[in-house]
């Protein structure tokens, strides 16, 4: 709307000052409890329009509803702004649902690389462990094994007779 709410509140007042100066018009008025002029005043701030703007729109909605006038093109003042309002809140709940796809796709892609990484650290420990058996191996240090002693192979053969035999000529 291109009409801030100060131009319109100058506007509301200055229709029902010429209200009570032309014929045509007479000011009604309406019995109402301060607490009652106090809510209206508040709901109409809350939906960001001028009292007079308000009251117009009422009566516009009532006088549709008693004429059973349903053209469309009545265009209620609370309807287009209701209809303002689930526009920017559904731009911003469709913005807030791309961000929270955007960090279900992040938080998917540092899942895989925690399950890469954990694989990469599990096959390390195993390698590790692996180095640390060979290294607890007692290590001897045998110079020559003689040809008449037990082949280390673990055949139960001689030296001589098992392993020993692809030396000679």
């Amino acid at each position: 709307m291109g009409i801030d709410r100060g131009n319109l509140a100058r506007l509301d007042r200055k229709l029902l000052a010429e209200f009570g100066r032309d014929e045509r018009f007479q000011m009604v008025r309406v019995p109402m409890t301060p607490a009652k002029w106090s809510t209206w005043k508040r709901y109409c701030e809350s939906a960001g329009i001028s009292m007079g703007r308000a009251i117009a729109a009422l009566i516009e909605h009532e006088l549709t509803d008693a004429l059973d006038n349903s053209d469309g093109d009545a265009g209620s003042v609370f309807v287009h702004q209701v209809e303002e309002r689930m526009a920017e809140r559904e731009a911003r709940l469709s913005q807030r649902e791309d961000q929270l796809t955007a960090a279900e796709e992040r938080l998917r892609r540092g899942s895989r690389q925690l399950r890469e990484r954990e694989g990469q650290l599990e096959a390390r420990e195993r390698r590790l462990e692996r180095a640390t058996k060979l290294a607890a191996l007692p290590t001897t240090n045998r110079a020559k094994t003689g040809r008449n002693e037990r082949c280390p192979c673990g055949s139960g053969l001689k030296y001589k007779h098992c392993h020993g035999r692809s030396r000679q000529p």
